[in-house]
């Protein structure tokens, strides 16, 4: 078992940044794929990015690309991400999550946090 307890998301100016971070406990942190991904109300849950268990190699959904940065810290168990000019369109409920393999497929994701809530005001 892997728990996941996000943190960092709140409420925005477009254009502005946030930091979310995602604390891991539980089995081995630094054997799993970690990923974010999104859920905006009404829409289906999509892929942010992954981080391989090195922390070498990533991935980004195109919503992302160019101004959000995965990064993780075997140490602290912890995984981040960094979001840049922030815009409206970014308004979701954010999620980290474990994997055994990279991909960007949620159902491949058997263990996931309660999400955080990011606004991005116009």
């Amino acid at each position: 078992q892997v728990q996941l307890v996000e943190s960092g998301g709140g409420l925005v100016q477009a254009g502005g940044s946030l930091r979310l971070s995602c604390a891991a406990s539980g089995r081995t942190f630094s054997s799993y794929v970690m990923g974010w991904f999104r859920q905006a109300p009404g829409k289906d849950r999509e892929f942010v990015a992954y981080i391989i268990w090195s922390g070498v190699g990533t991935a980004y959904g195109d919503s992302g690309k160019g101004r959000f940065t995965i990064s993780r810290d075997n140490a602290k168990s912890t995984v981040y991400l960094q979001m840049n000019n922030l815009k409206p369109e970014d308004t979701a409920v954010y999620y980290c999550a474990a994997s055994g393999r990279a991909t960007a497929t949620a159902t491949a994701y058997a263990y996931w946090g309660q999400g955080t809530q990011v606004t991005v005001s116009s």
